[in-house]
């Protein structure tokens, strides 16, 4: 995940405007212009509004899903959402899992596990953690495409969403940036605690729908979510110094999956 060109500006000023533009550039292809300003102070207003934009890609998304499914096989449908969802967000995050996952797999140094995270090659590690984690999505779309279209779009939604809190998580305060530059270091440790309070009620309540007749069912696998990303957080902090552009993405395709997994659960 790579943002714009910005500079350490201090960190104050900033508008949440410029906060949401620049959340709009960063998780979707949103034809919209860049933020006027950009520092640490937008970047953490763009990582606290990342849920509700993904929330709003993630309703586009199901709704495409429940059309597909209308019309077509239930594993075409999927697929179809699925590869919609990467072209969508420029395939940024899934890019941040497989860089990540050959970082990992290497065993090596921090230091060379950073520079193996970003080579733009994708090594075996990378390409089988890609080929998973989209298997396990389409599966759980393809079981989630025979709900109701409001289920759908509220699974689905919920899922994206949530893999967007999953990315605030990991920039909340006190979490480091394992590089001086990139990604990590222009939104490590900018998001207030407290705003992921709100953020995770908002996914929370979108997933609620999800599962008709079992409304706990769809805050329980974004509750199960966020722990599995905290710990994974906690790892790869203490593995790579901090978090990288690429964690991000991964933790967010992680999150994501988790979710999709949790509502088609009996």
């Amino acid at each position: 995940m790579t943002p714009p060109s910005w500079t350490d500006a201090p960190a104050t000023g900033g508008s949440w405007f410029d906060g949401l533009r620049l959340a709009l550039t960063t998780f979707t292809v949103a034809p919209v212009a860049g933020p006027r300003r950009l520092d640490r102070v937008v970047a953490g207003r763009a990582m606290t509004l990342g849920p509700v934009v993904g929330a709003l890609l993630g309703a586009l998304l199901g709704g495409l899903l429940a059309a597909f499914a209308a019309g077509l096989p239930a594993l075409v449908a999927a697929t179809l959402a699925v590869g919609l969802a990467a072209l969508l967000s420029r395939g940024l995050h899934l890019d941040g899992l497989a860089d990540t996952v050959d970082a990992l797999g290497s065993y090596r140094s921090r230091e060379r596990a950073l520079e193996i995270m970003k080579s733009p090659e994708v090594g075996p590690f990378g390409v089988v953690a890609l080929i998973l984690v989209l298997l396990l999505q389409v599966g759980a779309l393809a079981q989630l495409s025979a709900r109701t279209i409001s289920a759908v779009a509220s699974a689905v939604a919920a899922s994206v969403a949530g893999g967007r809190l999953a990315i605030a998580e990991a920039c909340r305060r006190g979490v480091p940036a394992a590089r001086p530059g990139g990604m990590g270091a222009l939104v490590a440790g900018t998001v207030h605690p407290v705003a992921l309070v709100p953020a995770t009620l908002l996914v929370a309540a979108l997933a609620v729908p999800a599962v008709p007749g079992r409304p706990w069912q769809g805050p329980a696998a974004v509750l199960a979510s966020l722990i599995v990303v905290a710990a994974l957080r906690v790892h790869l902090v203490r593995r790579f110094g901090g978090v990288t552009g690429d964690v991000l993405g991964f933790l967010s395709e992680t999150a994501t999956t988790v979710i999709a997994i949790g509502l088609i659960l009996l």
